[in-house]
């Protein structure tokens, strides 16, 4: 799906299709699109938990879409809208990753047209009106371009300063089309619970297709005015599908206290990424809100939730035992169960550490030393273990094989397991680790019960400022 990049005066004069790379065949280039996607499908699944698409219907235009999102995780955002769209999308990609002509034909098999940004030096051989133009024959082909109009990406939850490319494709779209091409710009907002964080979860926020034509008369007058005021719509419901504050400097505050009062045992009417999602939006509301009309208060709570986390830390209690009724019979029962679970599933966990130990141990400590920037983690992370891992699995069948030369059949089942085991081994860890903190936590309440009601009192407090405060 390379893109072939015309000039302006090629435009109406080339019988081409703008989609075929002069170099790589139409075929070929959707074959490594769908090799791709699947391998990073499969990458991203394992990474993450849980990935929830809201309001799905809104992808479902079949003309030509400009998916607009924020971009909080480099190239993992992309990835993630590949996996929620159907169709192959296309990608505008800043021109330092075409610095070399091999790259060059291989991103732009795969759909991604270069456009050079004001604030870096320009890349040879890229050409921001031609890249432009290759934007408009897309579009006016029906397909899909995927725009991340903030330019750059950035760990922070607050939506940064829009460009106003984006509207001047879409309104120059329209206009070379008289308006009848019924074009839609979809804004999606990706919500990530933790980025960076293995088996964490993202929610995709569709919001509903935004009218440009409203604005096509006065963008033949005034383009600069006409993208401008559109841009602005674009901010407007780009921040309507995102949870943030207004102030970045809160941002470790607010996510300290989401996983103070994250907890399975409160009741609520969403589960997984969706329960965790509405919580942090309701707590990054009331803080913005008390910012505002009685920023004192902040210095409280920051204080208030420094002094539980301390508190927590010494006694090495689990937040979210702190939701739970103690009953004694009903921990000791849970911990004998638990106990033998753990004597069952041993020999499985072992089995799964030795097959997937060496290839964790490298990924964790090659990572931090080639990544700079918490957004690149996960997507590093993501492509390395496409490549040790399979490699690793490999390396043991292969050994496994030549010491116990196993059938076709035993060789598959062998195989499949290690990266299953590998997941169980990781559950099972923390699942160790759960159990440990209750027993503690029992040990706790028989033992200096006092300690625990204090704890609570000050998060019962706690949650009583921040959202029980009279404005």
């Amino acid at each position: 799906m390379g893109i072939i990049i015309l000039t302006p005066n090629e435009h109406h004069n080339s019988n081409r299709n703008p989609l075929q790379s002069p170099n790589i065949s139409y075929l070929s280039s959707r074959m490594i699109y769908r090799l791709l996607k699947i391998l990073i499908g499969l990458g991203i699944k394992l990474y993450y938990k849980e990935i929830h698409i809201k309001n799905f219907k809104g992808l479902q235009h079949d003309g030509p879409r400009i998916l607009i999102a924020n971009h909080p995780n480099t190239l993992m955002d992309g990835w993630i809208l590949g996996q929620v769209c159907k169709k192959p999308i296309h990608f505008m990609t800043k021109g330092t990753f075409f610095s070399s002509p091999i790259k060059s034909l291989f991103l732009r098999s795969l759909g991604m047209i270069p456009i050079n940004r004001a604030t870096e030096s320009k890349t040879s051989g890229v050409d921001n009106n031609s890249s432009f133009e290759a934007c408009y024959q897309l579009l006016e082909s029906g397909k899909t371009l995927v725009i991340f109009p903030e330019g750059n990406s950035h760990a922070e939850r607050i939506l940064r300063e829009l460009k106003t490319g984006t509207a001047r494709i879409a309104l120059e779209t329209e206009n070379r089309n008289n308006g009848k091409l019924n074009l839609k710009v979809i804004p999606i907002g990706l919500v990530y619970t933790n980025a960076a964080k293995f088996r964490s979860s993202i929610i995709a926020n569709v919001g509903e297709p935004i009218d440009i034509l409203q604005y096509l008369q006065e963008y033949t007058k005034e383009p600069r005015s006409a993208s401008k005021k559109l841009t602005d719509d674009f901010r407007v419901e780009m921040e309507s599908l995102l949870v943030g504050s207004n102030a970045v400097e809160y941002e470790e505050l607010v996510d300290g206290i989401i996983k103070l009062l994250n907890s399975k045992y409160t009741k609520s009417e969403e589960k997984g990424v969706k329960k965790d999602v509405v919580l942090t939006k309701e707590v990054y509301q009331r803080i913005n809100t008390i910012l505002v009309s009685n920023p004192h208060r902040i210095t409280e709570i920051k204080h208030l939730y420094s002094d539980i986390k301390m508190q927590l830390h010494q006694s090495n209690i689990k937040p979210e035992f702190l939701d739970r009724n103690y009953r004694p019979l009903v921990f000791f029962r849970q911990l004998f169960f638990s106990t033998l679970y753990i004597l069952v599933g041993f020999p499985f966990f072992l089995f799964g550490l030795l097959h997937n130990i060496l290839p964790f141990q490298i990924a964790d400590n090659l990572i931090p030393k080639i990544v700079k920037e918490i957004e690149y983690y996960a997507p590093v992370a993501v492509l390395m273990g496409l490549v040790i891992y399979p490699l690793n699995y490999v390396g043991f069948l292969y050994l496994t094989d030549y010491f116990f030369s196993m059938t076709f059949w035993i060789k598959v089942v062998y195989f499949v397991s290690m990266p299953v085991s590998g997941l169980f081994a990781y559950y099972f860890y923390h699942y160790i680790k759960h159990v440990s903190l209750k027993a503690h936590f029992m040990f706790l309440m028989k033992n200096d019960k006092e300690k625990v009601k204090t704890i609570r009192k000050d998060k019962v407090r706690l949650k009583e400022m921040i959202f029980d405060v009279k404005d």
